[in-house]
């Protein structure tokens, strides 16, 4: 159980797991709690599946909590996870992925902008092969100034930085194999940089057209003043990503600026000496020995991240996603397999569109 909260419904033993988990995560969205159940159960009803569903009460301050506890004692695939305090959208997401015990997780947003009439083909095309299966919210019912348009910035920004060229990384409504997911951290406004993190594994990523909706009750929680916090997080997984693949090249990066203030000091102290005649400046060859050993050091770590990544880990520790593997059931069978998807083989900067959807 996480520190952040804890879940209103015991959790049932494997044996009784679902196949599907849906994670909604909620920060005062009462009046949205009742609807997005209807649309999910009327969503989820052709399909036959064995799902769950779990509302996550990111610290509501509302009646959100109640409406989603509500539900229940009247439907047994509703459990509902209720937060300490409002920890944030990727804290709430990373909670109710912790607590899902389904073979495939899908993540969406509560507050009924996105459509759970799509479920079916995100499983359809996770049934493929599929690892990560990606929302894109083509044709957007938002703000153009303050919502949209920081959105394709942004997105064109994390494709560039991170390789992985999704076009919605801000889009929650995602697929997931749990076995993948479960492995990847999330921290801070991290859910939309999932893609990216995962790139290190090499998984499939998919991303297809997804309905929007404006939003009908309750006030929207996203803003321009996000836009700091998802620099930030950019960075960051710019970081990770490069270091885990290179840990040895970033090493020897940050120790070029040593080894030339190095060779500057050494340099200047011997022209000095034999050039000028001078005495030989101790201080400044000093100095510069001082920059030598900063960058032997930085090197040496470097090597030993090399080594510790290539041999010191196993494989079981690692994410487990290095290959593909189809999903059987993960659908009903008269889905259309495929269709609208656009293939993305681990980190490469490719997309390959197979299809468009209707």
């Amino acid at each position: 159980m996480s520190e952040a909260g804890r879940d209103v419904r015991p959790a049932a033993s494997d044996s009784g797991s679902p196949e599907l988990s849906i994670i909604v995560p909620l920060y005062n969205e009462e009046a949205n709690v009742r609807p997005l159940w209807d649309t999910i159960e009327r969503a989820m009803a052709p399909t036959g599946l064995d799902y769950e569903v779990l509302l996550v009460d990111d610290g509501s301050v509302d009646g959100t909590f109640g409406a989603a506890a509500a539900l229940v004692p009247m439907h047994p695939q509703v459990r509902v996870v209720k937060l300490r305090r409002n920890y944030g959208q990727t804290a709430a997401m990373a909670a109710g992925i912790e607590q899902a015990r389904g073979r495939v997780l899908v993540t969406m947003d509560g507050d009924l902008q996105n459509d759970p009439a799509d479920i079916p083909r995100f499983l359809a095309t996770l049934e493929q092969g599929f690892d990560i299966v990606v929302g894109w919210r083509h044709d957007r019912k938002d703000k153009l100034w303050s919502r949209k348009v920081p959105s394709r910035i942004a997105n064109a920004l994390i494709g560039k930085v991170t390789g992985v060229p999704i076009q919605d990384n801000g889009c929650s409504l995602k697929a997931y194999r749990a076995d993948v997911i479960k492995a990847i951290p999330l921290y801070s406004e991290m859910h939309r940089f999932i893609p990216a993190m995962a790139s290190l594994a090499g998984p499939r990523i998919a991303e297809i057209k997804v309905r929007h909706h404006a939003r009908r009750y309750g006030q929207s929680k996203y803003g321009l003043s996000r836009v700091y916090r998802v620099l930030l997080d950019l960075l960051t997984v710019k970081t990770i990503i490069g270091f885990a693949s290179r840990p040895a090249g970033w090493f020897v990066l940050l120790a070029m600026p040593a080894f030339f203030a190095a060779a500057a000091c050494i340099g200047a102290s011997v022209y000095q000496s034999l050039v000028l005649d001078d005495p030989f400046s101790t201080p400044l060859a000093g100095v510069g020995l001082l920059f030598g050993a900063l960058a032997f050091f930085m090197t040496m770590l470097g090597m030993l991240g090399e080594i510790i990544y290539k041999t010191g880990d196993t494989r079981d520790h690692r994410f487990s996603m290095l290959a593909a593997r189809p999903l059987s059931g993960a659908a009903p069978r008269n889905q259309g397999r495929g269709r609208g998807a656009a293939s993305i083989e681990g980190s490469a900067a490719r997309v390959a569109p197979e299809g468009r959807p209707s």
